[in-house]
């Protein structure tokens, strides 16, 4: 793995980064850099800066410093800050564009929250609206769209609170929703296994529209199939985030030491973010942004120009006349 600058990091490398799959080749020779957003949004203490460190195998974000006691109990407003990663998976070089969410959730009333991202998420979709619009396209546009909304639960071991129902429910049609277990080390494996199945118990019962990994209608290549039907009984993922590297044999290894033992972030028996790395970063990655331009984008464009105001389901999408896409 490389940085910006073309030097080596001393990390632990992802062990699917040697992986593909049919789908992620047509990129390779974006050369620029394919550009892929992705937001983070969960609650203070989830992991999310730890996540977003691991996800990009280096040092983006640096620790906080110590909250002072005394103001301890004051909520900050939400915010969004951005942060871009110049690296390379399987030959393919990516431009990673992260957006988190500080402050999202730590207040009483989060309806402003939501409002927040839903306008962040709308905003992106305007621009490239406009664009398309243009008679003369700007060349250096940027399109920034999400392409994947990770989102953070908390490991309460129970069920989706209101607040994960409501966030999911309401910018399910305007993203990509991929729901991951924050710290699940801190749940015995079987605690775990109840509380996907009650998530996604959860997540069927009030339909909650999140990325499911579906196979498309011609999809014919039985790997991929069987891969989605593996990925599908995964979610929502178990992450464990880490910069701790360890030599073990030899090789770099991530981990977290505990009093009773150690968590190997990268060990499929441990934790799910690997697979969850290869996800964003190989297999998934034009499913993604295929599906946010043709889908979720293609909604939201016939909305605002029908005028509507509220969203639609997030299954009435086929047969919609698709816009000439933002290059």
């Amino acid at each position: 793995m490389k940085d910006g600058s073309g030097e080596d990091q001393n990390v632990a490398p992802s062990v699917y980064s040697h992986v593909s799959r049919p789908g992620s080749h047509r990129y390779k020779n974006a050369k620029k850099g394919l550009p892929f957003n992705v937001m983070l949004v969960g609650e203070s203490g989830l992991g999310r800066t730890t996540f977003l460190n691991t996800l990009c195998e280096r040092m983006v974000v640096a620790k906080p410093e110590k909250t002072n006691i005394e103001q301890a109990h004051i909520a900050e407003p939400m915010q969004f800050k951005h942060h871009t990663v110049e690296m390379e998976e399987d030959g393919m070089k990516i431009i990673l564009n992260i957006i988190d969410t500080p402050g999202f959730g730590d207040g009483i009333d989060n309806e402003n929250c939501f409002m927040q991202i839903q306008e962040y998420l709308e905003t992106q979709f305007d621009e490239v609206l406009a664009e398309e619009n243009r008679i003369k396209r700007n060349t250096k546009f940027r399109d920034s769209r999400v392409h994947a909304l990770v989102y953070f639960i908390t490991p309460t071991g129970h069920s989706l609170r209101e607040i994960d129902i409501e966030m999911m429910k309401r910018l399910g049609s305007r993203v990509n929703i991929i729901p991951v277990i924050g710290r699940s080390d801190s749940l015995t494996p079987r605690e775990l296994v109840l509380f996907k199945q009650r998530i996604m118990n959860d997540i069927a019962q009030y339909e909650i529209p999140v990325f499911s990994f579906p196979n498309g209608e011609d999809e014919e290549d039985e790997e991929t199939v069987e891969e989605n039907a593996e990925l599908r009984a995964m979610m929502p993922f178990a992450v464990v985030g880490c910069e701790e590297v360890v030599n073990e044999d030899g090789r770099p290894v991530r981990v977290r030491n505990y009093p009773w033992g150690m968590v190997q972030v990268d060990n499929d028996e441990h934790s799910d973010f690997d697979r969850l790395r290869y996800v964003l970063l190989n297999s998934h990655i034009g499913d993604l942004r295929d599906r946010t331009q043709n889908e979720i984008y293609e909604l939201y464009r016939t909305e605002k120009l029908s005028g509507a105001t509220a969203a639609g389901p997030m299954d009435d999408m086929s047969g919609m006349q698709q816009a000439m896409p933002v290059a």
